[in-house]
């Protein structure tokens, strides 16, 4: 009677929870009103913020890749949520990732070295994910540094930097990057046009020695690399290239990138004359270049190229011969130009005009196969009559920078830097249909999949270059602004604001989440910066010291929670390299390795070898330990570097513990191993009982506790041996640490028990 009167009782308290957790409609409306009222907030505040949010554990329809300007990285957020998911280290050291601590990611850092200089910082501008048939396919993302010609290939499989390639022409690169349909090239134009050798060239021969240009840098999707030796650059003139786009569909096989200061003006203060910004802005329309890289791949091939500092370089001269590039009259200082999603139009806006400019691809051609040109530039490239080539400009505001296009034919969104607004309108009609407030000059825009044969169009993001009064105050550098906007309506919807707190931005591009299938672990002794095996990985029980070389290589692993070996001895004056291997199986079972004053400062995901080489130029005691909070022992998985003054002999006597054990303290944490492992067995009982091999989270959770137990029964036999002998301080030692696998092991069968009881077998498998 007493058992079913607290069964009552019980089942009463889960009555009044469920009445707390949903209420009633008429009490969640009045909770709900007394939330606008204590926050001031409005209805249409209320359904901006229902817009935004996901629930616990929900996830975004689409992630974003934003550029992170001056820090050197690139950053994920997703969308609608708003959520800053990772940071990802380009060109920048990253002590959290381990970028530029580590040795495998130092040789990825090296080779953007110039002029045999390491660069630890970039100025980042322009993601572009690679693309399959005009399309995002979710494998790479590649991603320029303006300030040192470089551009970067990062691997989405694992989200990690894996190349680094320097431009052997350029001196800076603001048209970067912009990929072909295929991925076969990935485009990078010159900012700042600059002799294309080392030497010094006086700005007297500016006309004659300093170019601009546009390289169409290969990337064999197969190996997941850029390929330098098969790809080619195009000489142009000293004018500032600025952004591109590839031409798709019908135009597949061009390419298109505009161009400033064609006035080929130097200044400036220094000689009395008018600055930069004064000459480089005197004339009503710039060049919008047009190139055949299809035809400049065929006479690569060919051999019909010659190489210049190691590389393709196509002369003015042959491209002029060969029809390869073309000019256009554009709007002054444009500052992008978007292929639309036909490919039959290409979209131009100037900064210093009110108009974007629609010109028609199949014009452009007609007047290429006519030979119809207006003229030639100082240089001899053909130039393509404005009147020929234009379709239509339309007035979109004061300040037109760049365009992203709806899913709607013929709609795309242009950003308006002076005005501060986002203008929709159609290019096909030359009608604006909407215009939003913007807070404030906002440069780059997009919306989902803007930049594809086939955009999402549902939510539009304006990267604000000014913050002002939208947050709180946190000193003179004020956050850069990501603003959230609805454009699933006829009108723009003003959703959310989102402070960026790091350098300034400047594109993002947004890809659909599920096209994103990233691994969760790595094959256990994973070089992630070659995609091969280590040759330093290392396996359970296979740890050891070894003198090579003159370099003492210390074979370690890391799993839950010590670091094997747990103490290093080196000499003074010794190079010491540490190859850590984490056994982890369990997804986000990441482990860190910091150790005094050596700059050392690991992240090893589950599976991966990593490397740290050093001299140990001074005697002393050097404690490392694990730096990622990865179980309940953490602040106990440590150990110490020993570096012994030369001449030193090691001490080899027994170690005093601070404890002594008896047999009853063995006996007692027996009993308790025996008793855990009777939970474990429950939950091994429930886990097999359950069709578990259907969800690939669970197994993986299984295999590491298989593999926890294997190093418990391991334990337990040493704990057993010990005390055959009477040794019960080492029979506790042992008994303890079996206890502590078994833990370990527990933990991660209740993590599978409860995945499986969230996730019944009509779960969708993933």
């Amino acid at each position: 009677m007493k058992f079913f009167s607290k069964l009552a009782v019980a089942l009463l308290f889960v009555a009044l929870v469920g009445m707390t957790i949903s209420p009633s409609p008429a009490n969640a409306q009045s909770a709900l009103q007394k939330v606008m009222k204590d926050r001031g907030l409005t209805e249409k505040d209320m359904l901006a913020a229902a817009k935004t949010y996901t629930p616990t554990g929900g996830r975004d329809e689409y992630i974003v890749c934003s550029s992170g300007g001056q820090s050197g990285q690139i950053m994920f957020y997703g969308i609608p949520s708003m959520r800053i998911l990772k940071y990802v280290a380009v060109f920048t050291p990253e002590p959290w990732q381990g970028y530029g601590f580590d040795d495998e990611s130092k040789a990825v850092l090296a080779q953007g070295r110039i002029n045999g200089k390491d660069i630890t910082y970039g100025d980042t501008h322009h993601p572009a994910f690679s693309e399959t048939d005009g399309n995002y396919d979710g494998k790479f993302i590649f991603i320029n540094d303006k300030a040192n010609p470089r551009i970067a290939v990062v691997d989405l499989h694992d989200f990690e930097t894996k190349q680094i390639v320097v431009n052997p022409f350029f001196k800076s690169d603001h048209g970067g990057c912009f990929v072909t349909p295929n991925t076969e090239y990935i485009m990078e134009a010159s900012q700042y046009a600059a002799p294309y050798t080392s030497d010094f060239v006086p700005l007297s021969e500016f006309n004659e020695k300093y170019r601009g240009g546009l390289t169409y840098w290969k990337f064999n999707k197969d190996i997941g690399r850029i390929e330098p030796d098969n790809s080619f650059t195009f000489e142009m003139p000293p004018y500032s290239q600025d952004l591109s786009d590839a031409g798709k569909g019908p135009s597949y096989g061009w390419g298109f990138n505009n161009s400033f200061c064609t006035e080929r003006y130097v200044g400036g203060i220094e000689k009395g004359r008018p600055p930069y910004e004064a000459g480089c802005s005197s004339k009503d329309t710039d060049f919008l270049h047009v190139t055949n890289w299809l035809k400049a791949e065929e006479l690569v091939k060919a051999g019909k190229v010659k190489k210049v500092n190691g590389a393709y370089l196509i002369t003015m001269e042959q491209s002029i011969k060969e029809g390869l590039m073309y000019l256009i009259p554009e709007p002054k200082s444009p500052h992008g130009v978007d292929v639309t999603p036909d490919g039959l139009h290409m979209i131009v806006a100037g900064k210093l005009d009110s108009h974007a400019w629609v010109y028609s691809f199949e014009k452009i051609m007609k007047a290429i196969k006519d030979k119809n040109f207006e003229s030639h530039d100082p240089y001899g490239i053909p130039i393509i009559s404005l009147d020929v080539a234009l379709e239509r400009s339309v007035n979109v505001g004061l300040g037109p920078l760049h365009n992203q296009f709806d899913s709607v034919d013929g709609v795309l969104y242009t950003s308006i830097y002076v005005d501060s607004q986002i203008t929709k309108w159609n290019y096909k009609t030359g009608k604006v249909l909407d215009t939003l407030p913007i807070h404030y000059n906002v440069g780059h825009l997009m919306t989902m999949e803007g930049d594809t044969q086939t955009p999402d169009g549902k939510y539009l993001v304006a990267l604000n270059k000014l913050s002002i009064d939208r947050f709180n105050p946190v000193g003179p550098l004020h956050p850069q602004n990501h603003q959230l906007i609805d454009i699933s309506g006829s009108q723009m919807e003003l959703l959310y604001d989102m402070p960026v707190p790091l350098g300034e931005p400047h594109y993002a591009a947004a890809i659909k989440a599920d096209k994103l299938q990233p691994a969760v672990r790595y094959k256990v002794g994973w070089d992630s910066r070659t995609d091969q095996k280590s040759p330093y990985r290392c396996r359970a029980g296979r740890e050891k010291i070894v003198r090579e070389d003159g370099v003492v290589h210390v074979y370690g692993t890391l799993i839950r929670s010590h670091i094997t070996p747990e103490t290093i001895e080196v000499y003074e004056g010794e190079t010491v390299s540490i190859h850590l291997t984490n056994l982890e199986r369990a997804q986000d079972e990441t482990h860190g390795f910091a150790m005094y004053s050596q700059n050392v400062q690991l992240s090893v995901e589950p599976g991966k070898t990593v490397s740290t080489t050093f001299v140990a130029d001074k005697a002393g005691v050097y404690p490392y330990y694990c730096t990622e909070f990865c179980s309940a022992l953490h602040l106990e998985m440590q150990g110490y570097l020993l570096v012994m003054p030369k001449g030193y002999k090691p001490d080899d006597g027994p170690i005093e513990d601070g404890v002594k054990y008896t047999k009853a303290d063995y006996e007692a944490q027996v009993a308790t191993n025996v008793a855990t492992q009777d939970v474990i067995n429950q939950v091994v009982g429930f886990i097999t009982s359950q069709n578990y091999q259907d969800f690939p989270p669970v197994v993986s959770l299984v295999e590491d506790a298989t593999d926890q137990l294997g190093f418990a029964e391991e334990s337990k036999g040493k704990a057993e041996a010990a005390a055959a002998k009477g040794d019960y301080q080492n029979a506790m030692l042992w008994a303890n640490q079996w206890w502590q696998y078994q833990v370990k092991t527990a933990d991660i069968g209740l993590r599978a028990k409860t995945y499986l009881e969230e996730h019944d077998s009509k779960t969708v498998k993933k």
